[in-house]
């Protein structure tokens, strides 16, 4: 069924022995109670990471479909922008109170009741969306928004938690950054399908016709892959892929409270400092692709489609950036280091982009937005992987909900003070108050100490088979 983790020397033989002497010698037989717990990679890993990067893709697709083309949605319902950019902040808005219970019902649970939530959440927002392609209909296309933000709750929090129950310890990071690719995938489909499906035409009924395409493709999307993970997602592995995850299995759910996780993750100084760093950094981004369209259109009239090419260009940017860190990080472990110099590259990038976005030339706007989305949202993995690092061995998926929680106030409060900047004085000065705080990141992180827990903990149980494999062969040798 998989391709077993290679053992250390000496592992195989030792169970062997142990086996077939631990009725007659009570020493051996002590030695056998405390062997090393047997791990395994299996095949079907990759299976569930790519299919939790498809129902998330999904869902993320939708937090952008109205804003990249809101002057289009503005004119078709009859509303102001900023209600529109409440099509994105309510993305964020939801998450703030609901993280907490669904963060404690994923430790309870398990992920496969997670994954069916939130691909069940995601389907049925896509179908009520379908319905509310009517010019009078707005508060109908807000709630499937609503409940596909729901969606967005039990996504969000699960690439960590996927990549350490399923993957071995040269790859976890590698798997989350695979996790995360998804999502900003969608991104970047939100940004560019849109402009396309939904021209901006003069007549109503033509552009309803438009909108009802681009919503039946989605909900038909949704549907198939909700009918997947009915059949094919898996909790977890039968055996566990680290001896850190072994570990992690033997804690009893009993034993298990999740408000003293969340007090002791608050007491984490250095995590607490990633959560603001994570929360600046990622603001900025979701500010920066919500307002888009506003800052594209202010300096090109007309390009609404080059606005969504601009967002792709971002968005895969960060895909690859997101990749290269996450394999840098399996090879090298550097995580601090790593995360450092992402953040500071995400500064320089914004100031670029900000004193750039003007010149009239979209060529430029081009590279420069493709650099600053190669380093913003290739910090998302990193973000992640280091929090699991210095919380080991707390849940996952309660250290990444509080990541993200911070994100997602964040976003909002940037969201509104951007657009309101935009709208008193110009794009530069809005751009200039997120890079204000980019820059505020940049000496947060250098901050934060690198306790690397995990890495520790697979380290030690890594030395704990060398030494009790030792003396079992030499106790054979004599014999």
């Amino acid at each position: 069924m998989g391709d077993e983790s290679k053992p250390v020397d000496g592992e195989v033989n030792d169970h062997k022995y142990l086996s077939k002497t631990d009725a007659t010698d009570g020493e051996v037989t002590f030695e056998h109670r405390n062997a090393p717990p047997e791990t395994r990679l299996y095949k079907k890993r990759w299976i569930i990471v790519l299919l939790f990067s498809s129902y998330s893709l999904c869902n993320s697709y939708q937090w952008i479909q109205y804003g990249i083309i809101n002057n289009i949605f503005m004119r078709f319902y009859s509303v102001d922008s900023f209600t529109i950019d409440w099509m994105s902040m309510i993305y964020m808005l939801t998450y703030i109170p609901l993280i907490f219970p669904v963060s404690w019902l994923l430790d309870k649970k398990g992920l496969r009741v997670i994954a069916l939530v939130a691909a069940a959440l995601n389907c049925t927002g896509t179908w009520i969306k379908v319905a509310s392609a009517r010019p009078d209909l707005f508060p109908v296309t807000f709630l499937g928004q609503f409940m596909c933000s729901v969606a967005q709750v039990f996504i969000l929090g699960m690439p960590s938690r996927i990549a350490s129950v399923w993957f071995g310890s040269e790859e976890v990071s590698t798997a989350c950054s695979i996790g995360v690719f998804g999502n900003q995938l969608g991104i970047a489909i939100g940004f560019l399908v849109p402009p396309i499906l939904v021209p901006n035409v003069e007549d109503l009924d033509e552009l309803a016709a438009h909108i009802r395409v681009m919503f039946y493709i989605t909900a038909g999307v949704a549907t198939f892959l909700f009918i997947l993970v009915v059949i094919v997602f898996q909790e977890r592995p039968e055996l566990p892929p680290t001896h850190a995850q072994a570990a992690a299995r033997r804690i009893s759910p009993e034993s298990y409270s999740y408000t003293a996780s969340i007090l002791r993750l608050l007491r984490n100084k250095a995590f607490i400092l990633l959560v603001i760093t994570y929360g600046l950094n990622v603001g900025c981004f979701y500010a920066v692709s919500t307002l888009l369209n506003r800052m594209i259109i202010e300096h090109y009239p007309g390009e609404e489609v080059n606005a969504g090419r601009i967002g792709l260009t971002i968005v895969i940017a960060g895909m690859v950036g997101s990749l290269i860190c996450g394999i840098w990080l399996d090879r090298s472990k550097t995580y601090k280091q790593t995360t450092l110099a992402v953040y500071l590259m995400s500064l320089v990038g914004m100031v670029i982009y900000a004193f750039t976005l003007d010149l009239g030339h979209l060529w430029v706007v081009f590279i420069t937005a493709g650099a600053l989305g190669f380093f913003m949202t290739g910090y998302l993995p990193l973000g992640f992987e280091f929090a699991v690092e210095l919380t080991y061995p707390e849940s996952e998926g309660t250290s990444s909900g509080l990541l993200n929680c911070s994100a997602q106030v964040f976003g909002i409060i940037f969201t509104i003070c951007q657009g309101k900047i935009m709208d008193s004085f110009n794009t530069l000065a809005g751009n200039l108050f997120l890079c204000a705080f980019l820059l505020i990141g940049t000496f947060i992180t250098a901050c934060i100490k690198s306790d690397l827990r995990r890495q520790l903990a697979n380290q030690q149980a890594l030395a704990a088979v060398h030494v009790e494999a030792s003396p079992a062969q030499t106790f054979e040798a004599k014999l």
